[in-house]
């Protein structure tokens, strides 16, 4: 049975980072512990971007520039929805305001 994405905590994953950069491997620390070694690997290069900040272009997002982009991206899948909406409104306003005879208007 396979652990779904985020279902070790973050104290088990900063020990694990810690363990690491102590020197220890991956792959000894993926046996001792029960999860898979390119996990821990992915936390450590995650770790490591989260303290050097996304300054460069070519650095990988840090945690919170992870979280941002997940937020803006529900924001937008919002905000698009919300125009489609209001985009097909105005369209059966205009068809249904074309109906109108505008003679007797006057």
């Amino acid at each position: 049975m396979s652990q779904r994405k985020g279902a070790y905590a973050p104290e088990f994953r900063q020990q694990m980072v810690e363990l690491v950069r102590a020197g220890r491997k991956p792959s000894e620390l993926a046996k001792e512990s029960g999860c898979h070694d390119t996990s821990i690997s992915a936390w450590v290069r995650q770790a490591n971007a989260d303290e050097l900040g996304g300054g460069r272009p070519d650095a990988p997002l840090t945690t919170a520039e992870r979280q941002e982009l997940a937020q803006l991206r529900r924001q937008l899948r919002q905000v698009t929805q919300e125009r489609d909406i209001l985009a097909k409104a105005t369209a059966w306003f205009a068809n249904k305001d074309s109906g109108i005879d505008k003679t007797s208007m006057r």
